[in-house]
């Protein structure tokens, strides 16, 4: 079933994997409810006002897709954009749900090792490394959050699941792009069973 998403990008560096998470959506992207090439220029307007735009966007979206790019963290509105998508937001007597959010890294210089890297422990076991200080705090305050006694996917190691140890997941836009709808619907099954998750909501 397809899901209605939003994706927040630093325009400046990622306007070209926006384009192409949308042409991977294929029919969904009908269901795609954020800014697109045809998308009026908010630049020169007034803070409130482009905060009201993105409001609408994101309100009665269910999934979204974060585009995680080396300087992500100098855009004035990612943060904002998944404080508002993770918060029940309530417009007259209807209330919202917190959105599912999946993190999509970005390729640079042909590689991911900008963000992530890997390493082998004595015991054989593969560690996946995210160099949180390149996020916001609000994406590093929903990764690894799973709760409960079978929170690891690796008990011997305390290691999380990629895809399902973490509310934020984050995967390279490769595996992304070849699949969108599988980690698409699997941010939005996260939101559907969201007490199992510790949530930060406030950036």
């Amino acid at each position: 079933m397809a899901r209605k998403t939003f994706i927040a990008y630093k325009y400046s560096e990622a306007r070209d994997l926006r384009d192409s998470i949308i042409t991977a959506l294929g029919d969904d992207a009908t269901y795609y409810n954020g800014e697109t090439a045809d998308s009026p220029d908010l630049t020169d307007t007034s803070t409130d006002n482009i905060k009201n735009n993105l409001k609408d966007m994101i309100y009665g979206t269910s999934v979204l897709i974060v585009v995680i790019s080396p300087n992500i963290k100098q855009s004035k509105w990612i943060d904002w954009e998944i404080e508002y998508s993770l918060k029940e937001i309530k417009r007259q007597d209807v209330k919202s749900k917190s959105n599912g959010v999946v993190g999509v890294i970005m390729k640079h210089n042909g590689s991911y090792d900008w963000l992530v890297s890997t390493s082998t422990k004595d015991d054989g076991c593969s560690v996946r490394t995210i160099a949180s200080e390149k996020l916001y705090q609000i994406i590093n305050d929903n990764r690894y959050n799973l709760t409960g006694d079978n929170s690891y996917s690796c008990d011997h190691c305390k290691t999380y699941s990629q895809l399902d140890g973490s509310y934020i997941a984050l995967i390279e836009e490769e595996s992304f792009l070849s699949d969108p709808q599988k980690y698409i619907e699997n941010a939005f099954s996260k939101s559907q069973s969201i007490t199992n998750f510790k949530i930060t909501k406030q950036k």
